[in-house]
């Protein structure tokens, strides 16, 4: 990856949590900085790194900057509540996404994603791209229903609601890299596991935001409590199979904030559903919820699909973990409450993301060597 790649996601990332703490300087009712928040973070950032990690070159390409330009607008736009352009970027973003996997996997028809020799971790990488281009096609019925036709009113399908969805690309392709640091030979049994685990995740999320539209508790509780048990199971295989490569440790530790983020979510589920429901007393569990989602799991992910052209690298540092965790857990829940917790919490991001993105720190040679030793037996 480029320099001037790294640092354009570095200053967009910083920015985009920023925006989460800018209420305690501009009051929300004047003007929400939320959209933007998500959007630099998931759609910008995540999406532009889908692209450039599907097309695997040095430098990002003419569509990867294209996407990169084009999604920059649909977020300020969107922040903006400038809704015509609105209604017509996502499908340029969505026939890039697509032209992209087009391109890597050959076939306009994802076939692949039902063929059982099809590896699991190339399905997964055709799904987030799959669901990137179907969020951004979908998004623009939906922002012409809520803003201009009101053809139907459901509660929940409210369009910061929906742009969350463009989150779930990056837990895709954060799994499918993943499952591609699992061992290849293997048992027939466990083949069939992870056939299991990538359509109960797949279907499951699917499955979930229709019962979280509808507002079916029981429902939502299942499914929600299915999706932990398959994450969980997901950290045993890669526990065990995991290949001895220096993205393990910092790959766990990304399983470990999505386990978070499933259990914060069946408790927010049960807590919304119960007589004593008060938004603002959930408040402070919603927000840890989110940015162990965000800035946790995902991040987890989209810095090792950054970096996969430069290791090998110190990315399984013990001190950039506890920062990792540190930032996450304590100071962003707290930055959004008190405002100098949220300058600590920008801070200790920044500082995060430079780790990540430019660190080229002393090499773990025992970690180099079991690489070499997988490699040479594939």
């Amino acid at each position: 990856m480029s320099r001037q790649l790294k640092t354009t996601l570095l200053v967009i990332m910083s920015i985009a949590l920023g925006c989460g703490f800018m209420h305690h300087l501009i009051p929300t009712e004047e003007m929400n900085f939320e959209r933007l928040h998500i959007f630099l973070f998931n759609l910008c950032s995540g999406g532009t790194l889908l692209i450039y990690f599907t097309e695997d070159r040095k430098r990002l390409s003419k569509k990867g900057r294209l996407f990169f330009l084009l999604s920059i607008c649909f977020a300020l736009f969107s922040f903006l509540e400038w809704y015509v352009p609105t209604l017509i970027i996502p499908l340029f973003l969505a026939t890039i996404t697509e032209k992209v996997r087009i391109d890597h996997f050959g076939s306009i028809v994802p076939r692949d994603l039902f063929n059982i020799r099809e590896s699991v971790s190339r399905k997964f990488h055709q799904a987030s791209l799959l669901c990137l281009s179907m969020s951004l096609i979908l998004s623009s019925p939906v922002i012409l229903n809520s803003v201009y036709t009101h053809w139907f009113y459901l509660e929940k399908l409210k369009l910061d609601t929906f742009f969350l969805g463009f989150s779930f690309p990056l837990s895709l392709i954060s799994m499918s890299v993943i499952y591609s640091l699992m061992q290849k030979h293997e048992m027939e049994f466990t083949v069939h596991i992870k056939e299991t685990l990538f359509w109960t995740i797949n279907l499951g999320v699917i499955v979930f935001f229709v019962f979280i539209l509808a507002r079916w508790f029981v429902p939502q509780v299942m499914i929600a409590t299915t999706l932990f048990l398959a994450v969980a199971l997901t950290l045993y295989l890669y526990y065990h199979q995991g290949i001895q490569v220096q993205q393990k440790a910092f790959l766990t530790s990304g399983i470990l904030f999505l386990l978070i983020t499933s259990i914060t979510g069946i408790i927010y589920i049960l807590v919304a559903f119960s007589d004593s429901y008060d938004p603002q007393r959930q408040l402070p569990l919603l927000r840890l919820h989110a940015f162990t989602a965000l800035y946790g799991w995902n991040l987890s992910g989209l810095a090792v699909i950054s970096r996969h052209g430069d290791f090998p690298l110190r990315l399984h540092s013990k001190k950039t973990i506890i920062l990792h965790w540190f930032t996450v857990l304590v100071l962003c829940p707290a930055g959004y409450f008190y405002a100098p917790s949220a300058v600590l919490a920008v801070i200790f991001y920044i500082w995060l993301l430079h780790t990540l993105l430019f660190n080229y720190g002393p090499i773990d040679l025992r970690l180099v060597s079991a690489e070499d030793k997988v490699l040479k037996t594939e």
